[in-house]
């Protein structure tokens, strides 16, 4: 077996030991290692180290630390320690200046202290919160001004509430909302200026909503229709003016004549 380093080890190696302000690390002056009988090693755990990977060995090797530098003024350090904290310490941390920090904090708050930070300035510790929160509680976020924050709710929140993120202003929020929905509440969506959103509701649309997107002017939903018809909306779709919309039409009906697929309500 090799004696030498792996690879990662050797390239954390090439990074000099200094501290967040760029001086070398001083472990003859530290409080925060053996001498206090805690276990350290300069160049791969340290607390004073501006590396996130030293600063988190550190902490792992030393958790019940974590507390004592939730004040450091290294942005690094508190979002690290914040992992190891006391859960009661968390609450004040909501405030800290930097989002690196918030995110962290995100990550372990209790649920009602979680709901604080849904109007977090920043996008990053929102889209985490939106991936934390109990969904019951995520229609106050429905709004977010990020898209992405709003995808999360969607792929989240309960179906029973999902309607009314149906007029999403970003089509990737209602793609995911159309997939979700239940085909009962699609007819909504049918009108829907995204090809992509139609496609979607079309592929999970009832018979009577799947009647009405036979005639839909892009060719992709009439083809999507024409893949999961009944045997008599199939059959009228292998008339359509597109190549690709006769030739789903007629897969359709080959499976249907195999018995592939169920034949009343069109769905397989």
């Amino acid at each position: 077996m090799s004696l030498l380093p792996s690879a990662p080890d050797v390239a954390e190696a090439a990074i000099a030991a200094v501290d967040w302000c760029g001086r070398p690390v001083d472990c003859g002056h530290c409080d925060a290692g053996g001498a206090a009988g805690l276990r350290c090693e300069r160049g791969r755990a340290c607390v004073h180290d501006r590396y996130a990977r030293r600063i988190d060995r550190y902490f792992n090797w030393n958790p019940q630390t974590a507390d004592r530098w939730l004040t450091h003024p290294y942005f690094e350090v508190r979002a690290i320690a914040v992992r190891h904290a006391s859960v009661f310490r968390l609450p004040e941390m909501m405030a800290d200046p930097d989002e690196t920090v918030r995110l962290s904090v995100a990550m372990r708050l209790p649920q009602r202290q979680l709901r604080k930070l849904m109007n977090d300035p920043h996008r990053e510790v929102r889209i985490r919160v939106a991936g934390r929160l109990d969904p019951d509680a995520l229609t106050k976020m429905c709004d977010d001004d990020d898209y992405y924050v709003r995808l999360q709710v969607a792929r989240r929140l309960p179906v029973a509430l999902l309607a009314r993120m149906a007029a999403d202003p970003d089509p990737q929020v209602r793609r995911t909302v159309a997939l979700r929905l239940d085909p009962a509440a699609l007819g909504r969506m049918a009108q829907d200026g995204e090809v992509g959103v139609r496609r979607i509701v079309a592929a999970r649309a009832l018979p009577p909503l799947q009647q009405a997107l036979a005639a839909d002017p892009a060719w992709e939903v009439r083809r999507e229709v024409a893949l999961h018809a009944g045997r008599a909306l199939a059959a009228a779709l292998s008339a359509d003016p597109e190549p690709e919309v006769v030739a789903a039409a007629e897969q359709r009906l080959a499976a249907l004549d195999a018995g592939i697929g169920a034949e009343a309500g069109g769905h397989d």
